[in-house]
C-alpha cells in the first residue's frame, strides 16, 4: 500500500478507536444523538487550529460525556485538546477558508468538511436532522453507523469470508499434490493468490467494524481470528513461491490494485512477472518451497530461506539427500533427518489425500 494511502487507513482507524462506543467521546456522541441537538466538535488544540477559530468561550475540563452533551446544545464548535480528554472552548464559529471545495450542504457540515481538509484536524459533524455521526480528516469522509446496522455488516461480511476461506482451503489441497507431483500450472497459483487477497481484504473490513463497534465488537473480533488462522501468512509464502522478481514491489502492488482487477487472471499473472499474454497462464512453474518448508514443525523462518537460496526450488528440495542438506548454513545432521522426513510426510498425505 502506498505511504500516503497506508497513512490515511491509520488515520482513520485511530479516528474510529477515539469515537468507539464504550470511549468517553463515544458516549457523548450517543447522548448528542439520542437528544436530537446535533453538534460539531473538532480534535486537536495547535496553534493551526486555534487560528481558525473565534469567539466562544473557555471551558478546560476534563471531557465527560453529559459536559460534551451540555455543551453541543448551543449554536457553536467544540474543541478538544489532542489526546480528546480535555474541552478547551466551547460555543466558537469555526473560519475555514471558504474558497475550499465541499460536497456538503448544511452550514456544519461544509464547516466540518472544510476544516478538515484545511487543518487535517479531526473534526465530527452530528447531524441533528439525519441522526448520523460523520468524521472528517484531511480529504476523508466517513459515516459512522449504528451498533446494530454494525454488527449486522460484520456478520455478513464474516459468512463471506468463511466462503472464500473453504474455497482457499481446497485450493491449498489442490496444491500440494500438484507440488508434489511437479504439475503445477501458473494459473493455479494464480487462483490461490487471488482467494488469499481476498481474504485479507475482507478481513480489514471487518476490522473497520470491530473497532467502530468498540467494545461491543470481542465476540465478532473473536470469529475473525479462528476463520482466518494462518491464511495471510499462507498467501505470503505462495507470493514468494512464484513471483518473478521484487517480492516486496509485488505485495505493494497487489494491496492497490482493485478487486476487479484482482479477479483478473492475467492481471496478477503481470503483477508476478509472466508478461501479458493470455497461453503464459498454462505455464508449467516450479515453487521455490517456502510454502511446505513452512510446514515442517519448528523450522526457522531463516532456515526455510537458507534451504531455498541453496537449492532453488521445490523439486530440488525433495530430491536432495541428509548430507546435501547439512551442507546449507544453519542445518545440522539431525535438522536436516527432521526436513526430509517431515517433507516425505507432506508428500504422502497429499498423495493420500488423491486416493480418496
Amino acid at each position: 500500500m502506498p505511504e500516503d494511502k497506508k497513512g490515511k487507513e491509520e488515520k482513520l482507524w485511530t479516528f474510529l478507536k477515539i469515537v468507539s462506543p464504550g470511549t468517553t467521546l463515544g458516549q457523548g456522541l450517543k447522548i448528542i444523538l439520542q437528544a436530537k441537538t446535533g453538534g460539531l466538535i473538532v480534535i486537536g488544540d495547535t496553534e493551526k487550529v486555534l487560528s481558525v477559530v473565534e469567539g466562544g468561550f473557555k471551558v478546560d475540563c476534563y471531557l465527560t460525556p453529559a459536559a460534551l452533551a451540555e455543551l453541543a446544545k448551543m449554536d457553536g464548535a467544540i474543541i478538544l485538546s489532542r489526546d480528546a480528554k480535555i474541552i478547551l472552548y466551547a460555543n466558537t464559529q469555526l473560519v475555514p477558508d471558504y474558497l475550499i471545495s465541499t460536497s456538503e450542504r448544511g452550514t456544519r457540515h461544509r464547516a466540518a468538511e472544510r476544516m478538515a481538509k484545511q487543518i487535517d484536524c479531526p473534526v465530527i459533524a452530528v447531524s441533528q436532522s439525519r441522526h448520523v455521526i460523520t468524521l472528517y480528516q484531511g480529504e476523508t469522509k466517513y459515516v459512522l453507523g449504528s451498533v446494530p446496522e454494525l454488527i449486522n455488516r460484520a456478520n455478513q461480511a464474516l459468512q463471506t469470508l468463511e466462503r472464500y476461506r473453504a474455497a482457499f482451503n481446497e485450493v491449498l489441497t489442490e496444491l500440494d499434490l500438484l507440488e508434489f507431483q511437479d504439475e503445477m500450472r501458473l494459473i493455479d497459483a494464480i487462483r490461490a493468490i487471488q482467494r488469499g487477497e481476498m481474504i485479507r481484504r475482507i478481513k480489514e473490513e471487518i476490522e473497520r467494524y470491530i473497532i467502530e463497534l468498540g467494545g461491543e465488537g470481542r465476540l465478532t473480533e473473536m470469529q475473525l481470528k479462528e476463520i482466518v488462522g494462518n491464511t495471510l501468512s499462507e498467501t505470503r509464502q505462495i507470493l514468494q513461491d512464484y513471483v518473478k522478481e521484487d517480492y516486496e514491489k509485488v505485495c505493494l502492488e497487489l494491496e492497490v490494485i482493485s478487486t476487479e482487477k484482482l479477479l483478473e487472471a492475467e492481471g496478477i499473472m503481470r503483477i508476478l512477472g509472466y508478461g501479458t499474454k493470455p497461453e503464459n497462464l498454462d505455464l508449467s512453474v516450479l515453487p521455490k518451497g517456502y510454502r511446505i518448508l513452512s510446514k515442517v514443525p519448528h523450522l526457522p523462518v531463516s532456515v526455510v530461506e537458507n534451504v531455498v537460496a541453496a537449492l532453488g526450488d521445490l523439486p530440488n528440495i525433495m530430491n536432495s539427500t541428509v548430507l546435501e542438506l547439512t551442507e546449507i548454513n544453519e542445518v545440522g545432521e539431525r535438522r536436516a533427518g527432521s526436513v526430509k522426513r517431515e517433507l516425505e510426510r507432506l508428500k504422502n498425505r497429499a498423495l493420500l489425500g488423491k486416493r480418496y
